[in-house]
């Protein structure tokens, strides 16, 4: 299975995460891209743990849902694993002369750096080009990943009908998306380092991008679900309905003051503590603005917040904020997703490789 595309072919971009299943597709007219289908179906609440498929029916069945509720004709799609789920190392080998003997050569130095045996991962590598000391040599990025990791996201996707063409790393698929809100971001110029602060369900990520690409990644513990398990306990609801009013509201009136303020609160707080830890750890000791992505980020207020408490400017982000959306798609109902689809529409961007 490749982790690197080597043909072209339409594919969907379809993002697992813990709590919802999220796809994308996109055409290209021109210059600019257009969103010919999109949807999002829920998971429930175990579906997926700690990046593992633990129920691969039931995560196959919201696939077969989003497929169809999106209406999309195309039968192949472009999935992620977790950085944490994948071993990624650039290598230096003799120029080689052919294909054949640069996957040789691969095979014979890829068990250096990966720890566990070759039979029970999914190896793969891109050629990066000459080496900038040695034009003898050349650098190759090698991928490998578990092989359960890929073999649970091929069995969901053929649940519904759909074939795995590609299976990216969030990380690649993220810097992918960034690429479409570089020029829309304020004094963005080619040295700015950017943090991008993706808050899902259970894990908050920040991604630090320098020259569109991510030099740093750092995961915690934090998510939404925290604020729907507080909702839930609050107001003696369900888990399910917690989750729905805090989406579509009908809470009571001390809902935001007493639950919502705070729980943005500690999201900034979360948020301020990871890049100290990116500061600790670099010659950086700022950034020049923050990102905020995934399905948390769409809070009300939440980037004012971060502007106000770290002292930088913040967005929330919109990877459709130049493309056209086809007729079928609601323009309202995707801006209300978009912070969550910059995985998705990284995968989906898979197509234009």
């Amino acid at each position: 299975m490749s982790f690197f595309m080597r043909d072209n072919p339409s594919v969907l971009g379809i993002d697992i995460s813990s709590s919802a299943v999220k796809l994308i597709e996109l055409s290209q007219q021109g210059g600019r891209y257009r969103v010919e289908s999109y949807a999002v179906a829920p998971l429930p609440e175990h579906a997926v743990v700690d990046n593992n498929f633990a129920d691969i029916e039931v995560i196959g069945e919201a696939i077969k849902a989003v497929v169809k509720r999106s209406g999309t004709r195309l039968k192949q799609a472009a999935v992620a694993v977790t950085g944490s789920a994948v071993i990624t190392k650039i290598i230096t080998i003799p120029k080689p002369d052919s294909g054949d003997e640069l996957e040789a050569q691969i095979e014979l130095v890829a068990d250096q750096y990966i720890p566990y045996s070759l039979d029970e991962v999914n190896l793969d590598y891109e050629v990066i080009g000459e080496n900038e000391k040695n034009s003898g040599m050349v650098d190759v990025l090698l991928a490998a990943s578990r092989s359960e990791n890929i073999d649970d996201r091929i069995a969901a996707l053929d649940i519904a009908g759909i074939k795995t063409k590609v299976i990216d790393i969030e990380a690649y698929a993220l810097e992918r998306a960034f690429g479409l809100l570089a020029d829309t971001l304020p004094n963005y110029g080619p040295d700015a380092i950017i943090a991008i602060a993706d808050t899902g369900s259970n894990v908050a990520t920040l991604n630090i991008i320098h020259r569109k690409k991510v030099i740093y990644s750092r995961d915690q513990g934090f998510g939404g679900k925290q604020l729907t398990e507080e909702i839930q306990r609050r107001y003696g609801l369900s888990y399910e309905e917690a989750g729905m009013a805090k989406k579509h509201g009908g809470l009571p009136d001390n809902y935001i003051t007493e639950v919502l303020d705070p729980f943005k609160e500690v999201m900034c707080q979360q948020i301020g503590r990871s890049l100290q830890f990116f500061f600790s750890s670099s010659a950086q000791h700022s950034v020049d603005h923050v990102i905020l992505s995934g399905g948390t980020s769409s809070l009300m207020g939440v980037d004012s917040m971060i502007e106000e408490k770290l002292g930088t400017s913040a967005t929330v982000a919109n990877p459709f904020i130049n493309m056209t959306l086809s007729a079928k798609v609601k323009a309202q109902a995707l801006s209300n997703d978009a912070p969550a689809m910059m995985i998705a529409t990284g995968l989906a961007l898979r197509s234009f490789d």
